[in-house]
């Protein structure tokens, strides 16, 4: 099947995320990957499992030859919790991935192992999850040593009223928020316009905080393309006219998720993340969204995971840990999968001197 309709199929599938829209196929589109949506009906003809698969073609050193590997980003979406329905989607995909002839394909759909802290005593089990593992390993599946997505996320229950929201915030997080509002904090909403400001925002955030981004005309298409659809939300800070932070907010369905935050080095006593946030969730609620995700936590919760401090910042906020059980490759090739295991890491690590080196002048 096409795209054309793939976003309205989405609704009405259970979980739908916004990296399985049709709109996200067009941006992976842009950059060299092929979408393809796969569907499943039930006996009455209504959709009941579906999944958007990215293909791509590469070039293997060594041995030349250019093969194919497959990713279902945040996919397949199913009733997890129905072993028929599930086992028809795990070998659709194994023999898609057979029929393109690719290296393997990999998927991490969003599944809980469970939530909160392991250990502590907010921790759940979720047990789908748990037999949706033990199903893959038995089934030769591999638990994937690129976990694209962020394996963890933190997300945030809008149901309810805003004076529920900020009885399970940390008390610093409701002090900050009215920091910022006593600040002279002022937040609005982007237009396409501000994109190319928020880039640049996007840029000394980077270098600051010591991670890589894309270039330019990636981040503008993205924002672009989901702003035009309604499915992105720009919300920008500011001091006296002047823009300090903002984050993007993306939408679809019953769902918000931050994904990209970015701020100056002005005015950072101000607190403007946290009236940013407090935003986004009211914003989101209005907007018809039961929950808001905030993109990201901790693979391990010793203190020492790059993203604690990120973590403590979204548990802040009234959000619910969420582990889930990550990214699983297929080998359909596991000679030609290994060697692709120990290239990767050599290419990545290249990339990220290049795109840190161009960052740097960005910056400059």
């Amino acid at each position: 099947m096409n795209l054309d309709n793939w976003n309205l199929i989405l609704e009405v599938l259970p979980n739908p995320h916004i990296l399985q829209t049709s709109e996200w196929a067009k941006q992976k589109q842009a950059v060299g990957w092929n979408a393809e949506p796969i569907l499943i009906n039930d006996d009455d003809g209504q959709p009941v499992a579906g999944a958007l698969v990215l293909t791509r073609s590469l070039r293997l050193p060594i041995i030349g030859s250019r093969y194919s590997i497959c990713y279902v980003p945040r996919g397949p979406l199913l009733n997890w919790s129905d072993s028929s329905l599930r086992n028809k989607m795990i070998v659709t995909l194994e023999t898609y991935c057979r029929e393109k002839k690719a290296i393997f394909i990999k998927i991490d759909p969003e599944v809980d192992l469970g939530t909160g802290i392991p250990g502590s005593s907010d921790e759940s089990e979720n047990e789908p999850g748990i037999k949706l593992t033990e199903e893959l390993a038995g089934n030769k599946w591999r638990y994937s040593s690129e976990q694209i997505q962020f394996k963890n996320t933190v997300m945030i229950d809008l149901k309810g009223a805003e004076e529920t929201w900020l009885a399970r915030m940390k008390q610093k997080t409701r002090y900050n928020i009215r920091l910022a509002e006593r600040s002279g904090v002022k937040i609005r909403e982007g237009t396409p316009a501000d994109l190319p400001l928020l880039y640049r925002m996007y840029v000394e955030t980077s270098h600051r905080d010591h991670f890589i981004i894309r270039d330019e005309d990636y981040y503008l298409r993205l924002w672009g393309m989901f702003l035009e659809k309604g499915y992105a939300v720009p919300l920008i800070a500011e001091v006296d006219g002047k823009a300090i932070a903002a984050i993007v907010m993306f939408l679809f369905g019953k769902k918000a998720w931050y994904f990209y935050g970015m701020s100056t080095n002005t005015h950072r006593e101000k607190m403007p993340n946290y009236l940013l946030q407090w935003e986004a969730m009211k914003r989101a609620k209005a907007l018809g969204c039961e929950i808001y995700d905030l993109w990201g936590a901790p693979d391990t919760f010793t203190g020492e995971d790059n993203m604690s401090g990120v973590y403590r910042f979204k548990e802040g906020l009234g959000g619910v840990l969420h582990r889930t059980i990550g990214a699983w490759d297929f080998p359909t090739k596991p000679i030609l999968y290994a060697i692709y295991q120990h290239v990767l890491p050599w290419v990545l690590n290249l990339t990220r001197i290049i795109r840190a080196g161009k960052i740097r002048q960005e910056v400059e």
